[in-house]
């Protein structure tokens, strides 16, 4: 199947958009005092997970938050709107309605709990740090871009990825990051600038928001740093024990791998990492990089 992409030009705003000053349109206006839930009304987990999902709700704080009919193995917590637990082991779609009421009144959404093998039932919103840090980029810098998530307001829209792009790991050879990239077992280190990857996750999950992390199918990443070629279960497997949630796996030094150009050998790694994050015992959200090779000049995205 392809996917062909449009971008249409309008000569006037669409009703009820916000003009400030200078003529400079407000596509997304201030939100008004009363709650007004926002997000997906849709979300895809697999059976016996770990779950976390922050209830997307714009309006003055505080304000309380329930929903009825949630599963009985998942908890919110009314005062944040934070669900967790773990995802019914039932396969089957669970229907919730989110509720919040403050002061300034009640709102009320449904929301579809889909619990099988699909995950990203709608695109997943969230921030990655690579134009912000590049190779500059530390666990402290990812808890701050957490807390400003939070702050900022973009959690209460449905942003909820907070993801790590390169630099994370050991860089062979280098004066600052270098030395054993893996331990003995031949699970991947991270560098100095994260020492504790766990507690990372934890921080950012303490907010009811979603970790990600960032390797690739060959020997480094497109920055040097040590990459996945030949350990990707190993890593995939260190991924879910830290508490990952996303990983975004971009292609960079396995053009050194591939024997040739066919679509198959462009195809194998993510098959094969793909297959891997499948099984985890963790809801990972699988992330291909691949720059649109073998499409170049078609102006499709093939879709498989």
């Amino acid at each position: 199947m392809r996917l062909r992409l449009f971008l249409t030009v309008c000569a006037a705003l669409p009703a009820g958009v916000a003009v400030a000053s200078g003529d400079m349109p407000v596509l997304t206006p201030k939100p008004g005092p009363a709650p007004k839930i926002n997000g997906p009304k849709i979300h895809g987990a697999r059976p016996g997970h770990d779950f976390i999902y922050r209830i997307p709700c714009t309006g003055e704080r505080p304000m309380k938050f329930s929903a009825s009919k949630l599963p009985p193995s998942l908890k919110l917590d009314p005062a944040t709107g934070i669900i967790t637990g773990k995802v019914p082991r039932k396969a089957g779609s669970y229907e919730v309605t989110f509720k919040a009421v403050s002061k300034a009144g009640p709102a009320a959404r449904p929301f579809k709990l889909v619990v099988g093998d699909t995950l990203a039932l709608t695109p997943p919103m969230g921030w990655n740090d690579w134009y912000a840090y590049r190779n500059q980029v530390t666990g402290n810098l990812m808890r701050e871009a957490a807390d400003l998530m939070v702050a900022s307001g973009m959690a209460d829209y449905g942003y909820q990825y907070v993801n790590i792009d390169d630099c994370w790991m050991v860089k062979p050879g280098d004066p600052e990051l270098g030395g054993e990239p893996r331990d003995a077992g031949g699970a991947i280190l991270p560098n100095k600038r994260f020492p504790d990857m766990k507690g990372l996750t934890a921080y950012i999950h303490a907010k009811g928001l979603r970790a990600g992390i960032y390797t690739g199918p060959g020997p480094l990443t497109c920055a040097g740093y040590t990459a996945s070629y030949r350990h990707e279960d190993a890593d995939a497997r260190r991924f879910a024990e830290w508490g990952f949630d996303f990983l975004k796996y971009d292609w960079c030094s396995y053009r050194q791998i591939a024997r040739n150009d066919s679509l198959e050998e462009r195809k194998k790694p993510y098959g094969l990492m793909g297959g891997i994050v499948k099984r985890l015992d963790r809801d990972v959200v699988f992330n291909l990089c691949q720059y649109g090779m073998r499409g170049r000049g078609a102006g499709t995205i093939r879709i498989t």
